[in-house]
């Protein structure tokens, strides 16, 4: 899976714009942008220092293509860790294509998605679980997972992995060198030390796995669901939360006839809410199935907030009617939290507030309309996701291929363990102990195939 030809590829998103980067890499990445660039200077790029830039014209034969800026970047002081130029030209799509094509004419290969990254890591510029963070970095569209995604490219994830993967290297070693000496009946590795640091990297494990719960809700978002009957708010709260006419809003109930998402990011963190239709009985047929995917959007959601019109309660309805639902849906779905709202409390007087509040203590007072409670609807959606461990800095998985290998890396030191606890032999341990090093290096890719990389890398965007 080496390759040596010169790739190239747009590194900045495609369509009009100020500036474009084109990006090449390879072991003649210089030589052949050389033959196509004229330096104001006259100078020639083979004989510029690394990490230089250079203000010239792109010509193919007479005619002039773009005035531009050339980078320098020599192996294997690079991303890729070979000889890579980086072009920045106008970003009008004609230039960009027809620099392009120049340098395929000229030698060059279109790059697939990711080689860039995929070439870096191959070049041991980065470990795998680097080159992955790449990608969510990319991905990243709030502040928590743009922190975690910085922490594993840094090497905060790969470097606790990799010191847990040599501690328990060092005493596979000792093992090894028992079974080569059986006869003799010796004993290298202390069985004292052993147990500890099996403890420790089961601690450690487990920590990593747990850490995958915050982890996942960080990098995708947090679903919730605004459930309630028609016309008691759900339009205007979301609205509210987004700071903007997302929803349509009118006293006309079942005016929402399907769900409607958008996503805001609170404390740094994702939240995508889902503004869902009315829950009520209805012969509409279109309502009916808008209704239908409420109940599915429950399904999927982590939080469900429910609404009820506090007006309402005392104009029509009764506050035993509105328990009653409330119970329904903590009796269907025990395991999500679940935040009751009072809308339209600025309708109502203080002592119906009273009343309601007796009645339905866990509710909390909302004016979607006016903004009145919708900080501390924040504040409390906030508080269902664990950021310690974010605040602390600590290392939190988000990689579902991390998350696999870490459960079957537990799995086997476990089993060393027990071996250990009911006195195996070594070479019944080495066995465990292999695989636990193999799910170690599945993570950082000092264990890969072409398979696993083409999976990943796949993923990526042409030019990173």
């Amino acid at each position: 899976m080496i390759h040596t030809d010169t790739i190239v590829a747009l590194a900045t998103p495609s369509g009009a714009g100020a500036i474009a980067i084109i990006r090449l890499s390879g072991k003649d990445a210089i030589t052949i942008a050389e033959q196509q660039f004229k330096s104001v200077s006259g100078k020639r790029l083979s004989e510029q220092a690394t990490h230089t830039i250079h203000l010239g014209h792109i010509v193919d034969d007479n005619r002039t293509l773009d005035e531009v800026l050339v980078s320098i970047f020599k192996d294997p002081n690079s991303y890729t860790g070979e000889n890579v130029i980086e072009i920045s030209c106008h970003g009008s799509n004609y230039i960009q294509q027809e620099i392009i094509q120049l340098f395929l004419r000229k030698g060059c290969r279109m790059a697939t998605a990711g080689e860039f990254t995929l070439r870096a890591f191959l070049n041991g510029k980065l470990d795998l679980s680097q080159a992955e963070a790449v990608a969510d970095l990319i991905a990243s569209d709030n502040e928590a997972s743009h922190q975690i995604a910085m922490q594993q490219m840094r090497g905060g994830f790969s470097s606790e992995i990799a010191k847990l993967r040599e501690e328990l290297l060092n005493f596979a070693s000792l093992i090894e060198l028992e079974l080569d000496f059986a006869e003799e009946d010796v004993e290298f590795a202390d069985r004292t030390q052993f147990k500890a640091l099996i403890d420790r990297i089961m601690m450690v494990l487990k920590r990593l796995i747990d850490s995958f719960a915050v982890g996942n809700v960080i990098k995708n978002g947090i679903p919730v669901a605004i459930v309630g009957e028609p016309n008691v708010g759900k339009s205007t709260l979301l609205n509210a939360l987004l700071n903007e006419e997302r929803a349509i809003v009118s006293d006309i109930a079942g005016t929402t006839r399907d769900t409607i998402e958008d996503e805001i990011s609170i404390g740094g963190i994702g939240f995508r809410f889902i503004d869902t239709a009315g829950i009520r009985e209805t012969k509409d047929v279109v309502e009916s199935i808008g209704i239908q995917r409420t109940f599915e959007k429950i399904e999927q959601a982590q939080v469900v907030i429910y609404l009820f019109d506090a007006d309402s309660v005392f104009n029509k309805e009764s506050v035993e009617k509105v328990k009653t639902e409330i119970e329904k849906i903590k009796n269907k779905y025990p395991q999500k939290p679940l935040i009751v709202l009072a809308n339209k409390v600025d309708k109502i007087e203080e002592p119906q507030v009273s009343t309601i509040q007796n009645k339905i203590p866990e509710i909390k007072l909302l004016s979607a309309k006016s903004g009145r409670g919708v900080e501390e609807l924040k504040d409390n959606l906030l508080s269902f996701v664990n950021t310690g461990a974010l605040k602390n800095n600590d290392t939190i998985v988000t990689n579902t291929r991390h998350y696999d290998s870490l459960l079957k890396a537990l799995e086997e030191v476990s089993k060393v363990k027990e071996g250990l606890d009911n006195g195996l032999s070594g070479d019944l341990l080495a066995i465990d102990i292999r695989q636990a090093l193999y799910y170690f290096g599945e993570i950082t890719g000092e264990i890969s195939n072409d398979d696993l990389l083409g999976n990943i890398f796949a993923n990526f965007c042409i030019g990173k």
